[in-house]
């Protein structure tokens, strides 16, 4: 599969965004990150095709996901991460792919290391964030020393 660095492939990298939440759909949230995205991806020379919002409903996201990953070289997700119980985008990511998802210590790791530096407490919400599907990769987020919200499959 070619990559936004393949200098060999003349193939195009393109790229589909889903967004997730209710709050978007209902008018409540704002959605401030496809146009960021757009710029950023057209900058890097990946052709961004497609953008769909769903809401929090399991069947939706999972269903998009596979729609998407069979088209795009690329499948981003915005919302829809965080630590609260209600949050199911990484579940529904790992159902969608077919893998587990558990603790992963490289993520249990830099919250343990946040955690020290900030002096906030740690707590089972917070490493409900720990939990990455199997064969994923962190995204460090440079900004607050913290996984960014979302993984690599």
């Amino acid at each position: 599969m070619p990559t936004a660095n393949s200098s060999a492939s003349n193939e195009a990298v393109t790229a589909a965004l889903l967004v997730i939440g209710g709050k978007i759909l209902s008018g409540r949230t704002k959605d401030q990150n496809i146009s960021y995205i757009a710029e950023y991806l057209t900058a890097v020379g990946i052709d961004l095709k497609e953008v769909r919002v769903v809401g929090d409903e399991e069947r939706a996201i999972i269903d998009a996901l596979n729609a998407l990953r069979h088209r795009y070289t690329y499948v981003l997700t915005t919302g829809g991460i965080g630590p609260t119980h209600g949050d199911i985008t990484a579940d529904c990511v790992a159902k969608a792919f077919g893998v587990t998802i558990d603790t992963d210590p490289r993520a249990l790791a830099i919250l343990h290391e946040w955690v020290e530096t900030t002096g906030a407490e740690m707590n089972e919400t917070r490493l409900r964030m720990t939990r990455i599907p199997k064969g994923a990769d962190l995204i460090l987020n440079k900004v607050s020393g913290r996984l960014a919200s979302g993984s690599v499959m």
